[in-house]
């Protein structure tokens, strides 16, 4: 087979290329031999053809996106945003604090295992790249029926990827969540985050400058897994007579990434790093693309110093190989042998590929031919930007019309606490500690608050006790009803989530899962939650540091429900101060903050009494949000709450019963004036939490909610081993463990 280098593309413009296999339209391949001015060459075409995915270049969503940079101002305490590895934020003391979420869907649903596992190795590099030391991370997870048959090969392997690779690499498990639902039996969505830490002084960034420096790849050898991981690739495409398709799911090694994180890290300490960049998605062409394209000239690159670990590679595999643990750094020539030596003390391969050049070209060579010579910017940067057609689907106001407010409630005392211990039971409210007790929530000895808490949160000072703090939540069935509110309820639950343990929260990422952006219908709903988002991040003033986009998550023509997934970080000055959510101590008298409203729409209630989806989700009230976090933020820091929960899912007797059992301490309850025993318990309605106030704190909290106009009402006392709802019911917590804790071992364990 006759190399096809640039000269040979120039001499053979005729040649058919596999553009549409390779994820290519036919206008965006004629785009591709307009920029060049000739035909590519297989590896640019492979190149393009990745870095022009969906997955890579945000084609469908950038137009939309925007508006998180042109609507939502940066905060003082942004540092760095959108459009790097990851976003950073000034937390205070010197310290920054870079986080970010992302999705690895797809890969886990084929290789539950190896596709959760890399997504976390995947995150957490992206921190590294930032200059920090990541100190913990996060699972948003949501998965099919509960009791559907794949959900059970689906969700044990997820988990076991997760708590593997993480626990590898000491990193503690401190939040999440797991959803289940049919809407994502053929695609579930496994997202991962992480947090790090640096000081101010030690931010890097992705680009390659100064002509003359020295590019090193480092970490693992490239092999053939992962190729087509972000497009769909398949080496068959360039080598027919290859005896099988390279595994699109990559492989991790947690022991590996571990050396690349300490290697990386001490590389940073002797300030010997000019860019760095980790190789996630599209590899090779990913990282070289991007340095040469932030930086500021060209780029050359020797593909065959690139060390394989598979030596039948073709130059189009090994550009797009996304064998994990990889990672490139630019290095001023004076400095590459010391930099070299930290790798070899680490045990880490490095090799110089290539090197910064004056000019403003990515060339790469194999076999001594030139195979890439192209505008780097036009590969990471300049690719298709699509303005989808978007229109309100025709079924969306049957949908909104079909009030859950009109469901059959409880008629008797027995019915409601039948229904209330359903509800505590079902999948989705159950205790998941099956799933959490998988993961080392506690390693490093910094953890100061994990799941099951309503934000996870770490202490990043020992001698002044400075904490940040992290929630991530999103609610798919809220969304589907109204994607512009069902955003800002994702947004204001997290926020409400930080605020409730005492943090302030600072600025957002997020991770937006989406069905297929050809559909009308689907990019409707992807228009309505961005405008939703960024019109709630100006409000409460939480800039968006950075995030991911996952769209194609459909089965056929059935889209899963849209999912906003949206992580908040806060900041805490002493995590001596964090409110947690048990209720601990007898005589604790429980305030219920915020306005309770009949709002059943999309509620969990709903789902699981009823099984019916239909009707308006909760009003959005995000300047109350903004007050009820400053007044949870406020207590927390005076002392004035001991225990604080906010009012989400299941509504009030969810989040009791959570304390209840948290802090294995019984409530006396008694409904207020005004509104009914069904809404008291079940409601959704935002803006609220329910705190636990010490009897000598009562007053001064209660004048501090009626000065600021927070509504604080007085719904029972902590008193006993049940939960007693006045003249309706009993519920002892034993019974109540026994149905909150036994659903997710029984059915997955």
């Amino acid at each position: 087979m006759t190399l096809d280098t640039v000269k040979h593309a120039a001499e053979t413009p005729d040649v058919k290329l596999p553009w549409a296999e390779l994820g290519l339209k036919e206008d965006e391949y004629e785009r591709v031999r307009e920029i060049l001015g000739r035909r590519p060459t297989g590896a640019e075409l492979a190149m393009y053809s990745v870095m022009w995915s969906e997955h890579c270049s945000y084609k469908s969503s950038k137009v939309h996106l925007r508006q998180f940079g042109e609507k939502v101002p940066e905060n003082d305490a942004m540092l760095v945003g959108i459009g790097e590895n990851a976003g950073v934020v000034d937390v205070g003391q010197g310290y920054a604090v870079t986080f970010k979420v992302e999705s690895h869907n797809h890969p886990s649903y084929v290789e539950p295992y190896q596709g959760a596992a890399t997504g976390v190795g995947g995150i957490v590099r992206d921190i590294i790249a930032m200059g920090a030391r990541p100190v913990a991370v996060v699972d948003p997870l949501r998965m099919g029926d509960a009791h559907h048959p794949d959900t059970k090969r689906v969700l044990p392997g997820v988990v076991a990827g997760i708590g593997g690779y993480g626990n590898c690499l000491g990193l503690p498990n401190i939040g999440g969540e797991l959803v289940f639902d049919a809407c994502y039996q053929g695609n579930p969505l496994v997202n991962a985050g992480a947090i790090g830490v640096m000081r101010h002084e030690d931010i890097h960034l992705a680009k390659a400058s100064g002509p003359g420096n020295k590019v090193i790849l480092y970490g693992a050898r490239t092999g053939g897994d992962g190729i087509g991981g972000a497009s769909i690739l398949a080496s068959e495409t360039f080598d027919d007579t290859k005896p099988s398709k390279r595994p699109a799911v990559q492989v991790g090694d947690p022991f590996q990434e571990k050396l690349l994180i300490e290697c990386t890290l001490e590389a940073f300490a002797e300030k010997l790093v000019v860019g760095i960049q980790d190789l996630g998605a599209a590899g090779l062409s990913c990282a070289t693309s991007e340095l040469a394209s932030n930086g500021s000239g060209g780029m050359r690159v020797e593909l065959d110093d690139v060390p394989l670990r598979d030596s039948t590679l073709t130059p189009e595999e090994i550009l797009m190989s996304e064998s994990q643990e990889r990672m490139c750094a630019v290095v001023e020539p004076g400095k590459v042998e010391r930099f070299l030596e930290i790798c070899e003390k680490w045990d880490v391969i490095a090799t110089v590929v290539g090197e910064v050049t004056d000019g403003d070209r990515l060339e790469i060579f194999w076999h001594g031919e030139k195979i890439v010579d192209v505008d780097p910017r036009t590969v990471a940067h300049d690719g298709p930007v699509y303005e989808r057609p978007y229109a309100r689907p025709s079924w969306q106001d049957a949908l909104q019309a079909d009030d859950a407010n009109n469901l059959a409630r409880p008629a008797n005392a027995d019915e409601l606490r039948a229904q209330v211990l359903k509800l505590v039971s079902a999948p989705n409210q159950a205790a998941k500690s099956w799933v959490t007790d998988q993961y080392d929530r506690f390693v490093q000895g910094n953890t100061v608050l994990a799941q099951p808490e309503d934000s996870g949160m770490i202490r990043i000072n020992e001698e002044t006790g400075l904490g940040v703090a992290i929630a991530t939540d999103g609610n798919g069935r809220y969304a589907k009803l109204d994607p512009y509110a069902g955003a800002q309820l994702a947004l204001a639950e997290s926020y409400r989530n930080v605020a409730a343990s005492g943090a302030k929260p600072l600025a957002i990422s997020d991770c937006l899962n989406f069905g297929s952006p050809e559909d009308p219908d689907v990019m409707w709903q992807f228009a309505e939650a961005i405008r939703g988002l960024a019109d709630g991040c100006l409000e409460l003033g939480t800039p968006v540091t950075g995030g991911n986009v996952s769209l194609y998550n459909q089965t056929g023509e059935a889209a899963i429900h849209p999912t906003p997934v949206v992580a908040v970080l806060g900041v805490i000055d002493d995590v001596a101060r964090r409110t947690p959510i048990a209720f601990k101590e007898e005589g604790q008298l429980l305030y219920l903050l915020g306005e309770t409203r009949e709002e059943f729409g999309g509620s969990a209630w709903s789902q699981v009494i009823h099984d019916h989806l239909g009707g308006l989700p909760p009003k959005v009230d995000l300047g109350r949000e903004k007050l009820l976090g400053d007044i949870l933020i406020s207590a927390s820091r005076d002392g004035m709450i001991d225990a604080a929960h906010d009012l989400s899912d299941g509504g009030l007797v969810q989040a009791v019963a959570e304390s209840c059992l948290r802090g294995g301490r019984g409530a006396r309850l008694v409904v207020p004036d005004g509104l009914d025993t069904f809404t008291f318990l079940f409601s959704e309605s935002a803006g609220r939490a329910v705190v636990a106030v010490p009897r000598s704190e009562e007053l001064r909290f209660t004048d501090m909610c009626g000065a600021r106009g927070l509504p604080a009402t007085r719904i029972g006392v902590v008193d006993g081993d049940a939960i007693e709802l006045q003249g309706e019911f009993t519920l002892p917590l034993s019974e109540l463990r026994e149905a909150h804790e036994g659903t997710i071992p029984g059915l997955f364990a």
